[in-house]
């Protein structure tokens, strides 16, 4: 089966990151999509992160219903920091079966070359690229491994809803209502 890994915070999950997970599912040769939640990407700050299992059921909420979308935790088992080039090989070998491939925005691809071993993964791995607001797609974008895709273009961004719900602010709609129910009940991001 041909599998999309759209790795994450997820911190909150939101529509943006569905929209971008079921386009990739359904638009692509991709067969499924499975969200990975990582506990923390080595490029980025820490300093806003929830804890890893509340951004795991978040993301179990979010995806409950949906047909071809998984939430995998596979990260939050393995050595931290999380490398991608790492989960990938860990996957390879628990699932040969599988054929897997990453997703990523082109704000991803612009720093690719700052990722541990990513000649490997463009060597052994399909990239699927979606646009992101302000990251024209300039590197690699002849390269064999990369597919631009036509997803719509998401301009949602976790750290918005994040400051929205410290503010008092209305995120229905931004978030699955199962998710908004979560945030509120467990008092997150206030």
């Amino acid at each position: 089966m041909k599998i999309g890994l759209f790795f994450g915070s997820f911190n909150p999950i939101h529509i943006g990151h569905l929209i971008i997970a079921n386009y990739m599912a359904n638009y692509t040769d991709l067969q499924q999509v499975w969200l990975v939640v990582s506990p923390h990407n080595p490029l980025k700050e820490k300093s806003d992160l929830i804890n890893m299992y509340d951004r795991l059921e978040m993301a179990k909420l979010a995806t409950e219903d949906a047909i071809n979308i998984r939430v995998s935790d596979v990260e939050l088992k393995l050595p931290q920091p999380s490398y991608t080039i790492d989960t990938l090989t860990y996957l390879h070998e628990k699932y040969p079966e599988h054929e897997f491939s990453l997703i990523m925005g082109s704000d991803n691809l612009a720093s690719l070359k700052k990722w541990k071993n990513y000649e490997l993964i463009l060597r052994d791995y399909h990239i699927h690229i979606y646009p992101r607001p302000g990251f024209e797609i300039q590197e690699f974008k002849d390269h064999q491994s990369i597919t631009i895709t036509e997803t719509p273009l998401m301009e949602l961004s976790a750290t918005f809803i994040r400051k929205a719900v410290k503010e008092g602010n209305n995120v229905q709609y931004f978030v699955p209502d199962k998710v908004l129910k979560f945030i509120d009940g467990k008092n997150l991001y206030r």
